[in-house]
């Protein structure tokens, strides 16, 4: 096995360390994207399609900071209900009006940058 040279070595520290800065500030609009998609939505549904949707493995304690600070500027609303079967409370996440207003404006400044046009 060849080992990577200096060059392709300071390339992937650097998209390694893009990709964990992107991946903090792009959590929010994912979440978001996926709660609006399946609401009412568990935490774990959304860790599973967080992971699914982007291929990134994330804390729970990382999901559990984001989602609270998400429900505490009032973008997320949650409400317990009883578990099937078990009677245990989960608790389920939908989007706020509010929360809708801002995932419509993140993704409404999204870029594409690969290039190529829709036809």
């Amino acid at each position: 096995m060849t080992r990577p040279s200096e060059e392709q070595e300071w390339a992937d520290g650097r998209v390694e360390s893009w990709v964990e800065t992107y991946k903090k500030s792009m959590l929010t609009p994912v979440i978001l994207r996926v709660v609006d998609d399946l609401q009412p939505v568990t935490i774990a549904a959304i860790a599973a399609q967080v992971s699914s949707r982007t291929g990134w493995s994330i804390t729970e304690r990382s999901l559990y900071r984001t989602l609270k600070r998400l429900q505490d500027s009032g973008l997320l609303h949650s409400s317990e209900v009883a578990a099937p079967r078990t009677g245990a409370k989960l608790k389920e996440l939908s989007l706020t009006a509010l929360g809708a207003q801002f995932l419509a404006g993140v993704e409404a400044n999204l870029v594409d940058i690969s290039g190529r046009t829709e036809g």
